[in-house]
């Protein structure tokens, strides 16, 4: 009797020490995402690029609503060069108390780590939050090349082999790659020309230097409307919005083809897992947002938010297809 007593005794004494030590669990994540929810009162949304592009006109938008929703302010801080590398090393050893959010970007994220030795790892030293926004480039070309379809550049490429050239925003970025993509798929060869950003190709194509370019729709689209370049064709599985007219490359007899430009939130992976996890929370909120849904749209800005489990498997899933495209095509970073 008295052995079962003791062992009464002990097991009572096991599930209070479990209760206690369980409210105490849920009372130091109620704190990480209550009260030190935001971690500051000014939270710092990094971006790669020079103001004015995509990823900034992107981010300003959604960072004017998270403030709003958070009661705090959202500055986006702009750390340009690099491809967007600077601003990745940059969050990756910065603070860890969550007040740091990175617009990453697929470069950087699953492109860059196949091509050079990064002083940071995307997978280890960046935590996943969500998808941002997704959108593709368009195919267009300088009327004086006389091509006016995508059939009639697939037929020029085959005719003559390395003569029909392509402008790129730099060796591995999404315009660069997605022209090496459809290489690669349609067999032909056009050649490579890299841009030190999308500011100096364009002016190259406008100005008939270069025959064509993987532009972003947001960049591209008055120089359509103004007839200074022509539409062929877009790099995403669906027709953009705002050309419904013309066709992606998968339909055009390439079934498969997706070359995507995309931008993600990620923070440093030193951040704790309760504090990412309502980052996620907030984001998707923001992202979901019909206001914000609109005001992206506009820009050609697909929002994409979803499960920080998601935003890791796409991750994963681009770097495996952009690092045998690389391989393949024996692209480097010069």
């Amino acid at each position: 009797m008295s052995n079962n007593f003791t062992v009464s005794r002990t097991h009572r004494r096991q599930v209070l020490l479990g209760l206690a030590l369980g409210a105490a669990s849920v009372f130091t994540t109620g704190q990480a995402l209550g009260q030190d929810f935001p971690p500051k009162k000014t939270i710092s949304m990094v971006v790669g690029f020079v103001p004015g592009g995509a990823a900034d006109t992107g981010a300003r938008i959604i960072a004017k609503k998270l403030g709003e929703n958070l009661g705090v302010a959202v500055t986006v801080e702009n750390k340009a060069g690099a491809g967007g590398n600077i601003a990745h090393q940059y969050t990756a050893t910065g603070p860890a108390d969550g007040s740091v959010l990175l617009f990453g970007s697929v470069g950087p994220l699953s492109i860059a780590p196949n091509m050079m030795k990064l002083p940071y790892d995307p997978v280890k030293d960046l935590a996943p939050l969500t998808m941002a926004v997704n959108f593709p480039n368009v195919l267009v070309v300088h009327p004086g090349t006389g091509i006016k379809t995508f059939a009639e550049f697939i037929a020029a490429a085959k005719k003559d082999p390395g003569k029909l050239d392509f402008a790129s925003t730099g060796p591995g970025s999404a315009s660069h790659l997605a022209g090496e993509l459809l290489n690669d798929m349609a067999k032909i060869d056009t050649l490579h020309v890299p841009y030190k950003g999308g500011a100096a190709a364009l002016q190259d194509l406008l100005g008939g230097r270069v025959a064509a370019w993987y532009a972003t729709f947001a960049t591209a689209a008055p120089h359509i409307e103004a007839g200074k370049v022509i539409p062929l064709a877009s790099t995403g599985t669906q027709r953009l919005g705002g050309l419904p007219q013309i066709p992606t490359i998968a339909e055009s007899g390439y079934p498969g083809f997706s070359a995507t430009n995309w931008y993600a939130f990620v923070a440093s992976s030193k951040v704790p897992a309760p504090v990412l996890d309502r980052w996620n929370v907030e984001l998707v909120k923001v992202l979901s947002a019909p206001d914000v849904v609109e005001q992206l749209n506009k820009h050609g800005l697909v929002p994409m938010p979803g499960s920080r489990d998601d935003l890791a498997r796409y991750m994963a899933k681009e770097t495996t297809t952009w690092g045998r495209i690389i391989r393949e095509r024996k692209i480097s970073a010069q």
